[in-house]
């Protein structure tokens, strides 16, 4: 299997050679598309590709459950297929930093025109109703054409150009939402060109290359933009085409492209739409909207779909394994010696649960391994629990690990607390016009360091025993169905 594609298209068919893909046809853009990919998060199902969706023309498709696999993930990010979750987060170890260096070495190339090209809508003539936006879900405040989105956006006085993973909602056939959090980088681009202008340039992807998707919703240090970055993990610079509307670069092979400008205070209402934690939480707010100007299309064009929900959903189990390694380079780089497993699991949606494996070498060595982890900037941003386990914790066993926490801990003595962090609106614990701050608890559940060698022995087989025996009796461990009567 390559690990060489150019577009979605490519990924897709290299998805379906490893028995990954499903062709659904025939769902309800209101409510079934949503029900069945949620559904299809829950069971770790095939990517599914839904065709032929009521009141839309064949063709106009919605792709769904992307990168939640370690296989689909692993072939998005170039990384082969052959990968369970724990390999995937060792194979991505140091690649982050890897990436951000390289990114100068692969600036975008332009190119006159793309595949995206292909269709081209324009003034009056735009009408997003062609596409399938769905209602994902019953309380949503409208239909969502933009989840699985790369909002591109630059920066006017040095031209840095951002990707962000931006929501955005359905207004009417020619005008959609703008949802983007204060202190991301889209945010501040397009503040910076309304202190200029009054005005600011977005170009929204909303069918690509699920890296792109990837990359937007991960932290790329600042500076770095996301094209460069893609191009470092693709070993090849993207092919982008400048927009004569905005003069933002657009992603050539793109599959939908919404063009236009936000003014200053155009407001209209937005959401409530469900936030990754699981929960409605902003309910409905005054948010930016634009005029879709100009929507450039594929043929039988896909827009990629990724909304947020209860965990697990769409890309949580993304972001479950590139935090983990970004949080597991954080700690090497701080200078925490024998650090052994990290891993951030979907049911606190990648950020508010980080577990860390060390093998212990000093006194005060688990503390601050939890800290760290819980501080640094990879981390630091709506965490919540950090737990601290000895190397024979499998840290994506939550099994396991909620052992270690119930026989390794002692309540009053093994947690500690940090107040004021920081949170976001997100927060379902935060109280409607309360400042964006939660707690931290940084759970020491190793064996107690001063006596480690006494602590009590694990009853269990020899672990390199236990897997021979596995080999010696594979038949005897092979689900049956229950018989019937």
């Amino acid at each position: 299997m390559s690990n060489s594609y150019e577009d979605l298209r490519d990924w897709l068919v290299q998805v379906e050679a490893i028995g990954e893909l499903a062709h659904p046809h025939g769902a309800d853009w209101n409510l079934e598309i949503g029900a069945v990919s949620e559904v299809d998060y829950r069971r770790r199902g095939p990517a599914l590709l839904f065709d032929h969706i009521k009141d839309h023309e064949p063709g106009f498709r919605v792709l769904t459950s992307s990168t939640n696999s370690a296989r689909r993930l692993g072939l998005a990010l170039r990384m082969g297929t052959e990968h369970t979750d724990a390999t995937l987060v060792e194979a991505l170890r140091g690649s982050p930093n890897r990436w951000a260096a390289a990114a100068k070495d692969f600036p975008p190339v332009e190119v006159k025109t793309g595949p995206v090209f292909e269709n081209v809508m324009e003034g009056d003539a735009v009408d997003l109703m062609r596409f399938p936006s769905p209602f994902w879900h019953a309380m949503d405040g409208g239909r969502y054409i933009g989840t699985g989105t790369a909002v591109a956006t630059i920066d006017p006085e040095d031209h840095w150009v951002n990707l962000g993973a931006y929501r955005s909602m359905l207004v009417d056939r020619n005008h959609v939402t703008m949802n983007i959090v204060s202190g991301k980088h889209g945010f501040t681009h397009i503040d910076k060109w309304m202190a200029r202008e009054g005005r600011a340039p977005i170009a929204l992807h909303i069918g690509m290359d699920p890296l792109f998707m990837i990359l937007a919703g991960v932290e790329v240090p600042t500076g770095i933009s996301e094209l460069n970055y893609a191009g470092a993990v693709r070993g090849e610079p993207v092919k982008v085409v400048r927009s004569t509307l905005t003069g933002l670069p657009i992603i050539a092979s793109a599959e939908i492209v919404l063009e236009g400008w936000i003014h200053k205070g155009d407001k209209t209402a937005e959401g409530p739409f469900g936030e990754w934690p699981g929960y409605y939480v902003s309910g409905t707010t005054q948010e930016s909207f634009f005029k879709v100007e100009r929507v450039l299309y594929r043929n039988n064009p896909i827009l990629l779909g990724a909304p947020p929900a209860k965990p697990p959903h769409d890309y949580s189990y993304m972001r479950t394994i590139m935090k983990s390694a970004m949080i597991f380079d954080a700690l090497v780089a701080a200078g925490i010696p024998e650090v052994r497993g990290v891993y951030a699991p979907e049911c606190g949606g990648g950020r508010m649960l980080v577990i860390v494996a060390i093998r212990q070498r000093y006194p005060g060595h688990a503390r601050q391994a939890g800290f760290i982890a819980s501080q640094c900037r990879e981390a630091a941003y709506m965490g919540k629990y950090t737990i601290v386990v000895d190397e024979d914790i499998d840290v994506t066993n939550l099994e396991e690990v909620l052992w270690a926490v119930c026989t390794r801990t002692d309540p009053a003595t093994s947690i500690d607390f940090i107040r004021r962090a920081w949170a976001s609106k997100a927060e379902p614990m935060l109280r409607k016009g309360e400042p964006a701050f939660n707690s931290r608890a940084v759970i020491d559940a190793c064996k107690p360091y001063e006596w480690i060698d006494e602590f009590p022995k694990v009853a269990q087989a020899d672990p390199v025993y236990l897997r021979e025996i596995e080999k010696k009796w594979g038949d005897l461990f092979t689900v049956r169905p229950r018989s019937q009567g």
